[in-house]
């Protein structure tokens, strides 16, 4: 796995501030959001030059941070005029209908989005496909319905087979496991907890394994600590977690490392190396993984060049090319794969930056 943009780290950082700041602005207002932008007012620019914006699940959240920042490098590399991002500060299910709206009536000619909720963004996102708008899904999909494609991280069985993996190699193949999610209804999560539930169930390597709960921290700090706090609580005999989630992994991580649990209950997930480095460290985690998220955005950004240009149109077998990362096919589902997770390590983890 290689991670492209590095050299954005420091943009990203001043735009993290930025939507802070902005945030707070607009929360004194009443608006509880944040816009980051470059380029023309417009949506399509006054000579008809083309404009993308990007609405991830939720601002402020570092795992967002990265993907965003590859989107603004490939909707620079892939020729869009100006690129915006806009989003909401909390990731409940209809929070980004507005700003689907707001990009519909500014004449926006790609949209691009993580979903917080698979159908709660349709007739908003059909309302902008209406008006001309070319719809792409990155991260955590719409209903097929609602959008042209989806640019995925990775194959999503393959997501949850691997965090099985881990945790059953840390706690010896038998015991009590949990799950500490994002959002209930965020798609992605609930799509890899419905394989490795099924693959618990079918696989008789997992047979001694048993899943005693999930919960839910929203994709916040405070409360995915609160959540993984409560399982141990809860479930005194339980010997690992698994927290398919950035903001859920380095939350339980920095629980448990001053906990009497550490060493004794194990953590594995998705994190950014960046946050979990301290916790690998100090051996709290041993083992987690992730794709390159900066890939997704960059993708995202060249897919919606290519259908805003008209030279694909999503259908199955339509190649795009996808700048430093080469060409992209379509498969079926409308679903464009960018890479393999990577399994990071005390061995590996200061290979990376992000």
């Amino acid at each position: 796995m290689r991670f492209i943009h590095s050299g954005s780290t420091r943009r990203r950082a001043a735009f993290a501030a930025l939507a802070t700041s902005a945030a707070l602005v607009l929360s004194a207002c009443g608006g509880g959001a944040a816009t980051e932008g470059g380029g023309a007012e417009g949506g399509s620019g006054s000579d008809g030059e083309q404009t993308i914006t990007f609405i991830p699940k939720q601002l402020n959240n570092p795992y967002t941070d990265v993907v965003l920042g590859g989107g603004e490098d490939g909707a620079s590399e892939a020729g869009f005029a100006s690129s915006e991002v806009v989003g909401p500060l909390d990731a409940s299910a209809s929070s980004q209908v507005s700003f689907i709206n707001a990009e519909t009536q500014r004449g926006t000619n790609v949209i691009v989005i993580a979903a917080n909720d698979p159908d709660a963004v349709g007739p908003a996102l059909e309302e902008a496909r209406t008006a001309g708008a070319k719809i792409v899904a990155f991260d955590s999909d719409t209903n097929p319905d609602y959008r042209d494609l989806f640019v995925s991280q990775v194959n999503a069985k393959d997501v949850a087979l691997i965090q099985l993996e881990l945790i059953s190699k840390q706690i010896g193949g038998e015991g009590e496991v949990a799950i500490l999610s994002a959002t209930a209804n965020a798609t992605n999560q609930n799509e890899w907890i419905k394989f490795m539930e099924e693959e618990l169930a079918a696989n008789p390597e997992y047979a001694k394994i048993k899943l005693v709960a999930k919960v839910y921290g929203d994709d916040d700090d405070t409360k995915s600590f609160q959540e993984a706090q409560g399982l141990l609580q809860a479930y005194p005999n339980l010997k690992g977690i698994i927290s398919p989630t950035t903001v859920g992994i380095a939350a339980t991580a920095r629980y448990l490392s001053t906990s009497e649990y550490k060493g004794k209950v194990a953590l594995t997930g998705l994190g950014l190396p960046n946050e979990m480095r301290p916790f690998v460290k100090d051996g709290t985690v041993k083992e987690f993984a992730l794709w390159d998220p900066a890939q997704l955005g960059y993708v995202a950004a060249f897919a919606g060049k290519a259908l805003a240009d008209g030279s694909i149109t999503g259908e199955v077998g339509d190649t795009f090319e996808a700048g430093e990362l080469g060409e992209r096919e379509i498969a079926e589902g409308g679903i464009v794969l960018v890479g393999p997770p990577t399994v990071f390590t005390t061995e590996n983890i200061d290979d990376y930056d992000f």
